[in-house]
């Protein structure tokens, strides 16, 4: 049974008391935020963010944390409106990736609100206007290469916003990616030679790399085909493609879920209480969607049920409408329930389709209304195709308007080989299907 929070708002941390007690008693500003790493591979490491509380925050945190290739394993939020604790249990996904745990950290400290512009603090840098560069990379073709290349710019910290790859006649390919820099020092000569020096060591001496500022770059535009982007955007998924043979077990564990409001446990506050199949974003995905809908969470648990439930996750929020009201009215809390359980268990859409005489792959994901997009999905993707030995023979990235909302669209035209056909292999596309969406969704990177 969960606990409920004072009924004068104010959250309940670690072992009680508000937020803003627990705050002056850490120690102020110097425990903005603490990484205790893990002591041996496997095991958790735990982030505690301790500041000024503004709305969207807590699903800010967890955008980055997940951009830095880590997964939220358990967590506890707790605000009174003006200052919030926030603790998050997390692990490197599978395989294991170099984590930059001091660039994490500052990238959390640069999130953290404006009562931190002080001295303390003079040598972060408040966010500024995007700063957009155009990588261009030229190398010899071969497989798995373009995954390659967006590995090392993830480990790097350049986040891609789009993405053009095409191979010439003479067996070469050209990539252009439109990126960003997470630490910001990518106008440094420094940077960029340690950008394209990592990209040759890594790739190899046969390719060339330069970087130049991308001045007046603006995401690109999708354009699908109407039937298509029907199916692709279609809100809820048919019973027909839940119960379909070819998704795995574990996708069709993660199609069930249960989401109930109560309004009788706190004066104050709805409980809305989740229970469902753990995925990679799971968090993500819940603070994102009330994030969108300026639900505020006051308190949260998120906790993994090892014992009766393995694979399950439960989450327990206390949450006000933004006007500080309650969510009493049931049709109102219909809608909530229905956008969370798309949310939950439809994040990504996966599919391939005929282009002419070509086999395309598409990857879509909802984009945040602030425009931010999913992490690592670009990453997740290529990754899949490269583990079936897939050669992508080109890649673009861009945004379409479907579902009242806009969408990040990955299309990937892929080679129809020999030993791996398409065209007329109706098990080898479900077989393409489902790996990229469980590796999207955490069931096997």
């Amino acid at each position: 049974m969960p606990v409920a929070p004072a009924a004068g708002g104010a959250g309940m941390v670690l072992g009680g008391g508000t937020a803003a007690a627990a705050a002056a008693a850490a120690g102020g500003a110097d425990d903005a935020v603490v990484m205790q790493l893990a002591a041996a591979e496997g095991e958790e490491s735990c982030i505690t963010v301790n500041c000024p509380d503004e709305a969207g925050l807590g699903c800010d945190l967890c955008h980055t944390i997940l951009e830095f290739g880590l997964r939220i394993t358990r967590g506890d939020v707790s605000t009174d409106g003006h200052w919030c604790f926030v603790v998050f249990w997390v692990v490197p996904r599978t395989p294991p990736i170099k984590i930059r745990w001091a660039s994490l950290k500052n990238r959390l400290m640069a999130m953290c609100p404006s009562a931190y512009s002080i001295p303390f603090y003079s040598d972060i840098s408040q966010p500024g206007p995007l700063q957009y560069y155009l990588l261009k990379l030229l190398s010899p073709d071969r497989k798995g290469l373009l995954h390659d290349a967006t590995r090392i710019l993830s480990d790097l910290e350049l986040i891609i916003h789009r993405v053009k790859v095409c191979t010439t006649p003479d067996g070469k390919v050209v990539d252009l990616f439109f990126i960003t820099d997470g630490m910001e020092l990518l106008h440094t000569k420094e940077r960029q030679e340690e950008t394209c020096s990592t990209l040759t060591a890594t790739l190899g001496p046969s390719i060339s790399c330069e970087i130049l500022p991308a001045e007046g770059f603006q995401q690109g535009f999708s354009s699908l085909p109407p039937k298509i982007a029907e199916e692709l955007f279609r809100v809820e998924l048919a019973d027909s493609e839940i119960y379909s043979s070819s998704l795995s077990a574990e996708l069709k564990k993660m199609q069930t879920a249960t989401i109930n409001f109560d309004n009788t446990l706190s004066p104050a506050h709805t409980l809305l209480q989740i229970i469902c199949a753990d995925q990679k974003g799971l968090i993500y995905d819940i603070l994102r969607m009330l994030k969108d809908c300026k639900i505020q969470v006051f308190y949260g648990r998120f906790r993994s049920d090892k014992k009766v439930n393995k694979g399950l996750r439960e989450v327990d929020l206390f949450v006000k409408q933004v006007d500080g009201k309650k969510i009493i009215d049931p049709e109102k809390q219909d809608v909530l329930r229905s956008r969370l359980r798309s949310e939950m268990l439809h994040p990504l859409r996966v599919m391939i389709v005929n282009r002419g005489p070509d086999i395309e792959l598409l990857v879509a994901n909802p984009v945040e209304l602030s425009g931010k997009g999913r992490p690592h999905v670009f990453y997740d993707a290529t990754l899949a195709l490269k583990t079936l030995g897939i050669c992508i023979f080109s890649a673009e990235i861009g945004r379409q308007a479907a579902s009242e909302r806009q969408w990040e669209v990955y299309r990937f035209l892929l080679d129809d080989s020999k030993e791996f056909p398409l065209t007329n292999s109706v098990s080898n596309r479900n077989r393409v299907v489902d790996r990229v969406r469980k590796t999207l969704m955490g069931c096997c990177n």
